[in-house]
């Protein structure tokens, strides 16, 4: 197979998550057993209907979008005045996504421009796609989180589940604290941001060449020593001793948890990249379990997607993907503003 170039990677791993968000949406809030009562002892196996449609994305794909418009708004600033705060910048794009989904009232009344641009005004990411409960209160509080300074001490998935968009821009400990730190805008405990940071390695590595294999050990090395880092890196610890026993079943998937937790999401989706013969049946063995199948099969199909490229992705699953030419679309802005060398400068500030 023809290596992929950096933007088909690019859209690759959009599009991926987008495709393995669609599959697990219908089945996000079923157990296995639901699962294979409604589709049979091998479970899904295609898109199934949710939300009124076929191959319907959900706040997972809606929120990695905004990440990316973030990034590259962020870029154009620092363009523009050699200086940015990056995690800000996101951070208003975050507020962008809230008002798509009619959330509660924004108490930061100096919003200004953060509800301006392209993006907010495409009306299928207006629609509401049982966005995390977290996400809408942290970002409608009008304060935002710190991994110094934390808003709340969540945990959940809806911080790792949105920041593959980071190491699509950045590598190494660059992308680690990016990651971690629009992780934390909204989920302040450690597990919440720091697997954030971890997954975002894992996708830079991957951009730049490295297998799989070598992107989980390099996130594993930026994660050791951080505070707090225990429980990401028993979960990273997990998923490659699982995977290397040879393709799990659905019920040891489940022994890696409900993914409804940062830590838990991460392996599952790493675990079924490591062990997957190609990306649809990586991102199928992603969302068949009982537990947070989009936020598994997204995180999934972000890796597979970036290793295998925008062409090494299912064609029929692209045809019927919901906003496919909004993902598209972002995921060629953000080519333009980073490939051939370029590179977010950014450092993190003692307080914002």
């Amino acid at each position: 197979m023809k290596t992929p170039t950096a933007r088909e990677r690019i859209a690759g791993c959009l599009l991926g998550g987008a495709i393995g968000d669609a599959l697990g949406a219908p089945i996000e809030f079923d157990s296995l057993e639901q699962i294979r009562a409604r589709f049979g002892p091998a479970g899904l196996t295609t898109y199934a209907p949710a939300y009124g449609r076929i191959g319907a994305i959900t706040d997972d794909t809606q929120m990695t979008l905004f990440t990316a418009e973030g990034l590259i708004r962020a870029n154009a600033r620092s363009v523009d005045r050699g200086i940015v705060n990056v995690a800000w910048i996101v951070s208003r794009a975050y507020c962008r996504w809230l008002v798509t989904q009619d959330g509660p009232d924004i108490q930061d009344a100096d919003l200004g421009s953060a509800v301006s641009g392209w993006l907010i005004t495409n009306d299928v990411l207006h629609a509401r796609r049982a966005p995390g409960t977290t996400c809408l209160g942290a970002l409608s509080s009008g304060r935002w989180g710190t991994p110094q300074q934390p808003l709340n001490d969540s945990k959940g998935c809806g911080g790792v589940m949105r920041v593959a968009p980071v190491g699509l821009i950045a590598t190494g400990g660059r992308a680690f604290d990016l990651g971690a730190d629009l992780a934390a805008i909204t989920h302040g405990h450690p597990t919440g941001y720091l697997a954030a940071g971890a997954f975002a390695v894992i996708v830079g590595e991957v951009m730049a060449g490295s297998d799989l294999v070598d992107a989980v050990a390099a996130a594993r090395t930026e994660l050791v020593g951080h505070p707090g880092s225990e429980e990401t890196v028993a979960a990273l610890d997990a998923a490659v001793e699982l995977a290397a026993r040879g393709e799990p079943s659905p019920e040891e998937i489940e022994s890696l948890g409900g993914a409804w937790v940062a830590e838990e999401a991460l392996a599952i989706g790493v675990c079924c990249a490591l062990v997957a013969r190609d990306p649809r049946h990586g991102l199928l063995l992603a969302v068949n379990h009982g537990g947070d199948a989009d936020s598994t099969g997204s995180i999934a199909g972000n890796l597979l997607g970036t290793i295998h490229g925008r062409n090494g992705l299912p064609a029929d699953l692209l045809d019927t993907l919901e906003a496919r030419d909004i993902i598209e679309q972002v995921g060629r802005d953000l080519a333009d503003a980073f490939v051939d060398g370029k590179m977010l400068p950014y450092q993190r500030y003692p307080a914002y």
